[in-house]
């Protein structure tokens, strides 16, 4: 079923338990605009309940060259004249902020340019499966920005600290066989395969029972920020009650 967003500029099909994100604007790389992010986000909001997997995919030759420069002098000039600028950064970042939703595991197959947004977008997916052309670079840098679609936690967490701050701060390009060693990717792919191999990657989660894979999300995002021994009270927890829904005794 697709679903028809309001600006156009991106698509949404709903396939039982897999939905699918298109960015369609070819004809910019997929540079991304507000009118995107609010159609992200109304997506997100909307999702039905019975989504396991979400796929983000670009159409055309690249992911998505970042934020289209063609608004940004606009959208920079609003947010700062805006008596609740903090507020609708906070919308942006929801566009992508769902994805990282526990109920979620989401998939960005990224070939050609991933590049500021477009990278942020591909971080906040659990899974990279990139294209061998894929070309990531957190470009904000170059606009006298800062990452702040929620790209920093996600970048540090995989790359850690200093070479996060590399590509930060220098906004350097990083390659597929690069991503694949430091970490960005899950797996690296001829650019044919890209897509079926993301739908290979959802079909294999789906194989999962879904509360399983709940759990096991959870556990895996609280990790870092927790001792040993928080860690395995939460496993504990975690596995009581997965053995009681196994048995019928939920609550």
């Amino acid at each position: 079923m697709n679903v028809a967003p309001s600006s156009g500029e991106a698509e949404f099909d709903l396939e039982g338990p897999v939905a699918t994100v298109t960015l369609c604007r070819p004809q910019v790389l997929n540079a991304q605009t507000p009118a995107l992010w609010a159609d992200l986000r109304a997506f997100g909001r909307s999702l039905p309940g019975d989504v396991r997997v979400v796929i983000v995919r670009g159409e055309g030759r690249a992911f998505s060259a970042g934020l289209d420069t063609s608004v940004a002098a606009t959208m920079l000039g609003g947010i700062a004249a805006s008596e609740d600028s903090d507020a609708r950064i906070a919308e942006f970042q929801e566009a992508f902020s769902w994805l990282r939703r526990p109920s979620l595991i989401s998939v960005a197959a990224v070939h050609g340019h991933a590049i500021g947004a477009g990278f942020q977008l591909a971080l906040a997916c659990d899974f990279r499966v990139l294209a061998a052309d894929a070309l990531l670079s957190m470009a904000e840098i170059k606009l006298g920005l800062v990452p702040d679609l929620g790209g920093t936690k996600r970048l540090a967490e995989l790359v850690g600290y200093a070479r996060a701050l590399e590509l930060c701060v220098t906004g350097r390009q990083v390659a597929a066989d690069e991503a694949s060693a430091i970490g960005l990717a899950n797996i690296v792919v001829p650019r044919d395969e890209l897509d079926s191999t993301a739908r290979d990657l959802a079909a294999a989660v789906l194989e999962g029972a879904r509360d399983a894979v709940i759990e096991i999300k959870a556990l895996l995002s609280q990790a870092a920020a927790h001792t040993f021994a928080q860690q395995e009270a939460a496993e504990r927890a975690a596995q009581l009650r997965r053995i009681r829904s196994l048995a019928g005794l939920e609550e």
